[in-house]
């Protein structure tokens, strides 16, 4: 099951869990904003890039609005991953309700 999260509830997982934080979007995204931290893992080459994650990892998984993060969260489902939630909203939500100094495009 993957959970998702508000991004105040994604904000309070990430502090209270050992989390890997992967970020699907393309290259060009990552470049104008990121949140601190994340795995870059584009949702393009996620069929390749997967096997660089750990399954027993708790993994939580954003992009622009949530739904490309969600789908790959799903992918990973279905690679035995177990441990997923995905930011509802994505990185836009997250720089209106969480942290303003990440750059909404």
């Amino acid at each position: 099951m993957i959970d998702d999260l508000t991004p105040k509830e994604f904000q309070n997982y990430l502090s209270n869990n050992d989390t890997v934080l992967v970020d699907v979007r393309e290259k060009w995204e990552l470049d104008l904003c990121k949140i601190e931290g994340a795995v870059h893992c584009p949702m393009s080459t996620i069929a390749e890039s997967f096997s660089n994650l750990n399954p027993d990892d708790n993994i939580a998984v954003y992009c622009h609005h949530g739904m490309r993060s969600m789908q790959v969260a799903n992918f990973l489902v279905s690679k035995g991953f177990q441990s997923l939630v995905n930011l509802q909203g994505g990185i836009d939500a997250w720089s209106r309700e969480i942290d303003p100094s990440v750059d909404r495009y």
